[in-house]
């Protein structure tokens, strides 16, 4: 090789690492947009959407009911098959095309129907990894919930129930190791405390509105007692009014602990400094 080129090599190497340690030194960016759907950004800028109902959530931003005001989506990921989880994701899946990740069932479900085609439905399941974008990990854990989907026959035009799967919840490791735990729609159960100690998560977003999930002193206890996280971010409150526990009553069950609770409003950022920054 010759200097003047090993000279430019070396410039191109300088300049990918400093763009690297850059992004590794972004805070990592999870936006509530009501219900389970959130908005993650990564330290590299990967865009993560959750469990997106958003253009019939009463709780989620008028900017955001407008799919394309997300941007680029680079990972979409669907808990179960419930409408309040699943409505808009198809849609989504189509405008980025980029895979729809949910229980294997329920996509099994949504390919045969013709929701989805089969490249923008994959299959996974629990302890399941998959890695949908470079540096994104993707692990399907329990979640003690139900699941189906709710299709519109078009051929009848009558709603029709079909197989949705198992429930999941999601691991989501970000490029620098750090770890959120979206829990899904799910209750108590003792295995909480083996995700805790196993993959170690960060940050917990957590089901707090009760009926169909958690409730504000049982999300409490499986704060405190079971996943013994550093923080957490409430969600699946405020959207049905069968589902009645309140941030309040949470934060109330939590008493002196020092668990941090982040009291998200629909459209608010928080921020995280990531592992390597901190």
């Amino acid at each position: 090789m010759r200097p003047l080129q090993f000279k430019v090599l070396m410039c191109l190497v300088a300049a990918f690492s400093c763009l690297q340690a850059v992004a590794q030194s972004a805070p990592t960016q999870v936006q509530w947009l009501g219900q389970s759907a959130f908005k993650i950004t990564s330290p590299a800028g990967k865009v993560i959407v959750t469990d997106p109902w958003l253009k019939a959530n009463p709780l989620t931003p008028v900017e955001f009911k407008t799919l394309e005001n997300l941007g680029k989506v680079d990972v979409l990921l669907v808990s179960h098959g419930h409408l309040d989880h699943f409505a808009d994701a198809p849609a989504l899946a189509k405008l980025n095309n980029v895979p729809m990740y949910a229980p294997g069932d329920m996509n099994s479900s949504v390919v045969a129907l013709g929701i989805l085609p089969p490249e923008l439905a994959p299959r996974f399941n629990k302890t399941g990894t998959v890695e949908p974008a470079p540096g994104i990990k993707v692990t399907a854990v329990r979640a003690e919930h139900s699941s189906v989907i709710v299709w519109k026959n078009p051929a009848t035009a009558k709603d029709e129930t079909h197989v949705g799967g198992e429930p999941v919840g999601f691991i989501i490791e970000l490029e620098d190791g750090f770890k959120i735990y979206h829990m899904g729609d799910t209750g108590l159960f003792g295995d909480m405390k083996f995700i805790a100690d196993y993959y170690k998560p960060d940050v917990v977003l957590m089901p707090i509105g009760g009926n169909f999930t958690l409730g504000p002193q049982e999300a409490a206890y499986a704060a405190k007692e079971l996943l013994k996280i550093p923080e957490v971010i409430p969600m699946h409150y405020g959207a049905n009014p069968l589902a009645k526990g309140t941030l309040a009553q949470f934060v109330g069950f939590m008493g002196t602990s020092k668990i941090k609770v982040h009291p998200a409003k629909p459209g608010e950022v928080i921020q995280f400094q990531t592992k390597k920054s901190k």
